[in-house]
């Protein structure tokens, strides 16, 4: 279980900027940009959340938070009784996070990339190994994992990006939109790939703006809005506040709620 709590996040705005980024925004003042303000929600294992939200609203800023890549103003994040927030260390080796860049090195191959990240999580060469066998047959990777990294296409890269998150198998899984940009075969594998993590019993939160992902995969949805937690529910529940059985005229409507 990983459960969020009053999560917050501001940055100090530029002393000739003293509105915020949009006019409409109310997350500016003060001489600051409060881009996450309360955030709150919680995944178990087994379940996968969906981190939704309008462009800005908060997503990529909470995700890196949880992955210490931020350090927050305010709020906790428990998982499994360990405050992750308070201790970074022991966050960073709970957790597999994929960023919105892969941060591959160009020069390695797609194995090198993987096997570099394995070591420095401390594992060992046979059960590395192993490991990586599994990671390159679960994401159909052993047609290019001894090319470099420079010469992969975006859908090789973003697979060899997740490969890298998760090669020390994480307690939790986040991952920043891991199917943007990908062609129709490579996100089937990927959400094929997610959707295996709830028999493993381990919470995965991903966010997204494909609606579809969200009622194919996810157990739970988290709606961020001006940087605050606007929903947070099952797909049903979101129907239900919103009004409607399609779930894109729900997610508008409880944003519209909000203002």
């Amino acid at each position: 279980m990983i459960e969020v709590r009053g999560l917050a996040k501001r940055f100090r705005l530029p002393s000739h900027q003293g509105k915020p980024p949009q006019s409409h925004d109310p997350r500016g003042h003060d001489g600051w940009f409060h881009a996450v303000r309360d955030v709150s929600f919680r995944c178990a294992p087994g379940e996968v959340l969906g981190l939704l939200g309008p462009n800005g609203a908060g997503k990529t800023t909470t995700l890196r938070l949880l992955s210490t890549a931020l350090k927050a103003d305010a709020g906790s994040v428990v998982a499994n009784g360990v405050d992750l927030l308070a201790d970074p260390l022991a966050a960073r080796q709970r957790i597999g996070f994929l960023s919105g860049t892969t941060g591959l090195y160009g020069r390695l191959t797609a194995r090198e990339n993987v096997e570099y990240f394995g070591r420095l999580h401390g594992m060992s060469a046979p059960y590395l190994r192993r490991r990586c066998d599994e990671l390159f047959e679960l994401l159909q990777m052993h047609q290019f994992v001894d090319k470099r990294a420079d010469q992969l296409s975006t859908g090789m890269k973003q697979k060899c990006a997740i490969a890298r998150a998760v090669v020390h198998e994480p307690q939790i899984v986040i991952l920043d939109e891991p199917t943007t940009g990908l062609d129709v075969m490579s996100a089937k594998i990927l959400l094929d790939f997610i959707a295996s993590y709830k028999a493993l019993r381990i919470p995965l939160i991903f966010s997204t703006h494909h609606l579809h992902e969200v009622d194919k995969l996810c157990d739970r949805v988290c709606i961020i809005n001006h940087g605050k937690t606007a929903f947070h529910g099952s797909t049903e529940e979101l129907r239900h506040l919103g009004g409607s059985a399609d779930l894109y005229d729900a997610f508008v409507d409880v944003i519209k709620q909000g203002g």
